[in-house]
């Protein structure tokens, strides 16, 4: 699907604030709250916006070890194991990647010692070769990407 203007106006407005009325998208566009209605329905049909959701602070509600974990996985069950590890309600990503390692996962935890239990559970996954974990320091950008 190619987007028109008025889809990328309204993503951007969406990216800012979810929780905008039909009515308020439509005056910042300049569209009646009915061409707003019928963009929004396009662009979910065709999977473009997946979902609304909200932005929280983790850190606020006691989710301070934030990490990112590479992780080998052998014998072409690459897929498998990320599905397997993305069940972890800690995970909130995870990704294919190229390099020495063949998956990336970031996930937020409690404590140092949840995160080392998680660790060590997948460290016992059939496949999982190796694991190599940093932990985010700071976060200095985490946003949605605006649409050109």
């Amino acid at each position: 699907m190619e987007l028109e203007d008025t889809d990328k106006k309204i993503l951007n407005i969406l990216i800012d604030d979810s929780r905008l009325s039909l009515r308020q998208i439509a005056k910042k566009v300049d569209v009646s709250v009915a061409t707003v209605m019928h963009h929004l329905n396009d662009m979910e049909e065709n999977k473009i916006i997946n979902r609304y959701t909200s932005n929280l602070n983790y850190e606020k509600i006691g989710y301070d070890i934030e990490v990112m974990i590479e992780v080998r996985i052998s014998k072409g069950k690459l897929i498998e194991v990320e599905k397997k590890i993305a069940t972890n309600p800690n995970v909130f990503a995870v990704y294919d990647v190229t390099g020495a390692f063949d998956a990336v996962i970031l996930a937020r935890f409690k404590s140092t010692r949840q995160m080392d239990s998680f660790l060590k559970k997948i460290q016992t996954y059939e496949f999982v070769e190796r694991t190599e974990t940093k932990f985010i320091l700071r976060t200095m950008k985490d946003e949605r990407m605006k649409v050109e």
